[in-house]
């Protein structure tokens, strides 16, 4: 006897979606590992077992909530791969995400969860949500390569790819500093800047002298604590911050959690000091940059952007993650990093304003520039996961050339 697959009543549906959009938001709020289904379910006015009758366990919807994301994204990209060329694919892509985002301002559509944590699921939720984000991946790529994009070899057209991908995923930690009816020209503004860049004519991306162990940049008085903040920074950037436990951090450095304890106060404080070590990296570039006397706004944005993203890719990277702010409990602790964030990437905008002040950076709209090249290189330390051979000695071709060239630059010759 052939059996029957009951539809889903309208009321169950609603119900389900109703799920989803709650557990999105406390995801993005807490973290995977921080969410529980009973405050999933207290949001919703739903007591815990009656959200298991949707979702078995917390990890089943948390990955029903990264597939949303990625199909939100995906459904996108796919409308905008239709666009016959490199510039009307990616002005179409990045509309459509803005006005998805627009939507969900409003309350017009649910929320969708940020892919901070993907790494904390585990299997199968994993392996699911990480074979549909690769053929997000791989649809991004082909809308990349439009018949009038460049001619790439296949790393740099991935690392374009993750690049355009870096932006799109940052675009939701800084939307809300503007109204929701000025995110169609935002979209329209960052698609001009992430196609041609922000080079004024005629300019070629200039190299500098970099310290390839990226020690330089760090306390180094006390290098076991160093060693601490980077192998959290690493862990919290993978994981999220309930992913990265006492007993991970400690086991990649080889030592016990006694000595864990002995250089930290708890993991929050690990955390915090991350963070402080993240400004410190950035701010402590911006500063060198400005002392390069003889340089324009052009070279100066250049060196700093370069210098980044070479520490992301160095033994002594990466910088913690911009959007792990729901690591920390306290509001007032979150409220100061993420002003801290928000001063860093003023310092960025500072950098491209001196550029168009004498000439060597093109009209164009700073703050937007400086949030597409925080994304960039808050997203660098990453980019060995689609190109694996990349390395501080390359990471300027991969990333800062189609950044401040534009991905309608050729590779170098």
């Amino acid at each position: 006897m052939t059996q029957t697959t009951r539809t889903p009543s309208p009321r169950f549906q609603a119900k389900r979606e109703a799920v989803l959009d709650a557990a999105a938001h406390l995801f993005n709020a807490l973290g995977v590992k921080g969410a529980t289904l009973s405050g999933i379910a207290a949001s919703v006015g739903l007591i815990t077992t009656s959200v298991t009758y949707y979702y078995r366990r917390k990890e089943q919807l948390a990955a029903a909530c990264f597939l949303r994301t990625i199909e939100t994204l995906d459904a996108a990209a796919l409308a905008a791969a239709s666009e016959p060329d490199l510039g009307s694919r990616v002005r179409a892509f990045f509309r459509l995400h803005a006005d998805r985002m627009a939507q969900t301002a409003r309350g017009q559509a649910p929320a969708l969860v940020q892919l901070n944590d993907l790494r904390a699921l585990p299997d199968p939720y994993f392996e699911e949500v990480s074979a549909a984000y690769t053929a997000l991946f791989k649809r991004m790529r082909a809308l990349l390569d439009a018949p009038d994009a460049p001619a790439l070899p296949r790393i740099q057209l991935n690392a374009r790819t993750h690049y355009v991908l870096s932006i799109t995923h940052w675009m939701r930690n800084w939307a809300d500093q503007f109204d929701v009816d000025e995110y169609d020209r935002l979209a329209e503004r960052m698609t001009d800047i992430v196609l041609h860049g922000v080079a004024a004519h005629g300019q070629a991306l200039p190299d500098f002298p970099y310290d390839p162990t990226g020690s330089s940049l760090v306390d180094t008085s006390d290098p076991m604590a160093e060693a601490f903040l980077r192998a959290a920074s690493e862990l919290v950037n993978e994981q999220g911050y309930r992913g990265a436990s006492v007993d991970k951090i400690s086991a990649r450095l080889n030592v016990t959690k006694g000595a864990f304890y002995h250089h930290n106060d708890n993991k929050e404080d690990v955390v915090l000091r991350c963070f402080a070590r993240t400004f410190s990296v950035i701010r402590g570039v911006v500063a060198q940059a400005h002392d390069i006397d003889t340089a324009d706004g052009w070279a100066r944005t250049a060196f700093a952007l370069l210098t980044l993203a070479r520490f992301q890719l160095s033994p002594a990277g990466p910088m913690l993650r911009l959007a792990a702010t729901s690591a920390l409990s306290d509001p007032k602790q979150r409220a100061d990093v993420t002003a801290n964030v928000r001063r860093v990437t003023q310092r960025v905008a500072g950098l491209i304003v001196d550029g168009m002040m004498d000439g060597s950076i093109r009209p164009t709209d700073a703050l937007l520039a400086a949030q597409v090249a925080t994304a960039a290189i808050n997203h660098a330390s990453e980019l060995r996961d689609w190109v694996r051979s990349a390395e501080p000695d390359n990471v300027g071709e991969l990333v800062v050339r189609p950044l401040l060239l534009g991905i309608t630059a050729p590779a170098s010759p």
